[in-house]
């Protein structure tokens, strides 16, 4: 089991959702926490939380499809800890719309924070975590990384990315000491279908209240659960953590029917097109 006391721990996505119950359990893991958001007000309500704790944390407010940004956050976070051990791209938005309506603008927007943001956290802070010959880092997809879904395919095109860029580096590093984490949720309940830019059902309503409604109906998984989840699986170095009993079970019906998960999903959803 890795021991996480007296490590810095990088969360990008820090406040809100997954993100922000990491932070507050990682400190009471004994971490010191560089912590990035794009959303200031989030971010200094959870820092000042923390600091109330005794908590040694950073701020920095960050967009990460921003590459120089991450870069010069990178810097920031080594000058303020000295080192950072464990590095958590978090970071993510949504877009629910149809691949015929799907904006190009939109498509952009949501691969640049999704799939860019991981990239550019991740290879910001890989060369010290090699340097060192030690760290973990833990990049967040989703269980729609592994199966397809209807209205989905921008965010689904993001995170099947970062699932494939997270196993290939895992490769590429296996002969050392630093360690790469897959994360794949189910539904957890975020404000994330509350942000999503649009919500597009396959008989062509657009309603963004209803989306949301209904993302709460099937989403049973708290963060502070998703969180713990995480953090045991950085622990055990997992390198793939499912959470949630949906994610497991829909992972388990993708391997066993590759194909004809799409028709099972969609009798269990009511959702056969228009």
């Amino acid at each position: 089991m890795q021991v996480l006391d007296g490590k810095v721990a990088v969360i990008t996505g820090a406040g809100s959702g997954i993100g922000r119950a990491l932070a507050e359990q990682l400190a009471k893991e004994g971490c010191a926490l560089a912590l990035a958001d794009i959303n200031q007000e989030n971010l200094e309500s959870l820092a000042a939380e923390l600091r109330l704790a005794k908590v040694n944390v950073s701020c920095h407010v960050l967009d990460v499809a921003n590459r120089a940004a991450v870069y010069a956050f990178a810097d920031e976070v080594l000058a303020h800890h000295g080192s950072a051990q464990i590095i958590i791209n978090n970071a993510g938005v949504a877009v629910s719309q149809t691949v015929a309506d799907l904006s190009y603008d939109d498509f952009e927007w949501l691969m640049g924070i999704n799939f860019w943001g991981v990239v550019h956290g991740t290879k910001a802070f890989l060369p010290h975590l090699l340097k060192n010959n030690d760290g973990h880092i833990v990049n967040v997809s989703s269980i729609f990384g592994i199966i397809g879904v209807p209205t989905q395919s921008a965010y689904n095109a993001s995170k099947f990315a970062v699932r494939g860029f997270t196993e290939a580096l895992r490769q590429e590093v296996q002969c050392t000491q630093v360690k790469v984490s897959c994360v794949h949720p189910g539904g957890i309940k975020t404000n994330i279908a509350r942000s999503a830019r649009f919500y597009r059902d396959m008989s062509g309503n657009q309603d963004a209240a209803r989306s949301a409604a209904n993302f709460d109906k099937i989403a049973r998984t708290t963060p502070a659960e998703a969180a713990r989840v995480i953090i045991d699986g950085i622990k055990r170095n997992n390198p793939r953590i499912l959470i949630g009993a949906d994610a497991r079970l829909l992972d388990r019906l993708q391997r066993l029917m590759p194909v004809s998960y799409s028709r099972i999903l969609a009798k269990l959803t009511g959702n056969r097109g228009s």
